[in-house]
C-alpha cells in the first residue's frame, strides 16, 4: 500500500535542485533537545504514539509475546511521508504530515502535550534528493550544497533547511529516499493555482 505524501507541483528544475509549490497541510510536531539521531528518535516515538492512538479517541495497544502490536478500538491516523526534521536552537522540531482527509478541526487532541497540531499554508520550496543513510553529516552536506546553489541562482531562503526521510528504518540504507527542503521567498497564494515559473534563458 502506497504511503500518502504531501501534494506539490514542480515549477522549476535546475541541475542542482528543483523548486516545488506545496499545497497546504496540517502537521503534528514536537520539539526535542539533543543530537540529531537521539532527538529524532525521541520525537518519532512521541508522534508515533499520537497517530497510533495517544489521543482523545482513546486507542491503546495491547502487549503480547512475541512482540506484536494490535490496535484497540479508537481513533487511528494513517502514516504519511515524509517525516520532517529541522534544527531549533540546540534541539529539533520533528513533524508528521497528516493525511489529507483530516483537518485541524477534525484531528483528535494529542494526549501528550508536547505534540502540537499546526496548519501550514502553501509554500515554495527548493528540494534536493539523495539516497543512503540518515546521518546528520549527510544531511548537512546536502543542505550546504543546496544553499550554495540557491545563492548562485539568486534565490533567497525564507527559513532553515528541513531534513525529510521517506522510508521506514527497516528499508536497506542504499534504498532510502532522503531530501533537504529549503523554504523560499516569496510564498505563493496557492500551490495548485500559482503560475508555473519559467527557467532563465
Amino acid at each position: 500500500m502506497a504511503v500518502e505524501e504531501p501534494k506539490y507541483s514542480v515549477v522549476d528544475r535546475r541541475e542542482a535542485f528543483e523548486v516545488r509549490l506545496y499545497d497546504p497541510v496540517v502537521v503534528a510536531e514536537t520539539a526535542v533537545d539533543g543530537a540529531f539521531g537521539p532527538g529524532g528518535n525521541e520525537a518519532f516515538r512521541r508522534l508515533a504514539g499520537y497517530i497510533f492512538g495517544g489521543n482523545d479517541g482513546g486507542k491503546k495497544i495491547a502487549m503480547t509475546a512475541p512482540v506484536a502490536q494490535e490496535p484497540r478500538p479508537g481513533t487511528r491516523i494513517a502514516m504519511t511521508a515524509p517525516v520532517g526534521q529541522e534544527r531549533r536552537d540546540d534541539g529539533w522540531v520533528v513533524s508528521f504530515t497528516m493525511p489529507r482527509e483530516w483537518t485541524l478541526e477534525s484531528l483528535p487532541v494529542p494526549d501528550d502535550p508536547r505534540v502540537k497540531l499546526r496548519a501550514v499554508g502553501p509554500r515554495r520550496v527548493a528540494a534536493v534528493s539523495f539516497t543512503g543513510t540518515w546521518g546528520v553529516a549527510r544531511f548537512d552536506e546536502s543542505a550546504a550544497g543546496l544553499v550554495a546553489a540557491l545563492e548562485a541562482a539568486g534565490l533567497t531562503p525564507s527559513g532553515p533547511p528541513v531534513y525529510a526521510r521517506y522510508d521506514p528504518p527497516w528499508t536497506p540504507w542504499f534504498l532510502r529516499r532522503n531530501e533537504v527542503l529549503v523554504p523560499l521567498t516569496p510564498q505563493p497564494e496557492t500551490a495548485a493555482g500559482a503560475p508555473r515559473a519559467k527557467r532563465p534563458g
